[in-house]
């Protein structure tokens, strides 16, 4: 997880905050997964026995499962930064 949200008066996270926040590790996961496919479409290696379909699907399941573990422990940054951005656009307790 990215981490508790909290505000000066220490409330409680509100159900569109962590829906905010699910998404933008969804989006963090998305982008990271992208990366690292293009990492590896640039790589020069020899088509072989090793690096056919077999090999192709363990690094993509692995791509994936990395890319969930860095959105989800907030290692890159990147869904915090989307989350806090978008929940500027979250209605304030006041307004409702």
């Amino acid at each position: 997880m990215i981490g508790p949200v909290t505000s000066s008066s220490a409330a409680p996270v509100s159900s569109e905050r962590l829906e905010l926040r699910k998404a933008a590790e969804g989006f963090e996961a998305i982008m990271l997964r992208k990366m690292l496919a293009s990492a590896r479409a640039s790589s020069f290696a020899e088509e072989t026995p090793l690096t056919g379909g077999g090999m192709q699907q363990f690094q993509a399941m692995r791509d994936e499962h990395f890319a969930e573990i860095a959105a989800n422990s907030g290692a890159f940054g990147f869904a915090r930064s989307i989350e806090a951005q978008l929940a500027q656009h979250l209605p304030s307790k006041g307004d409702s």
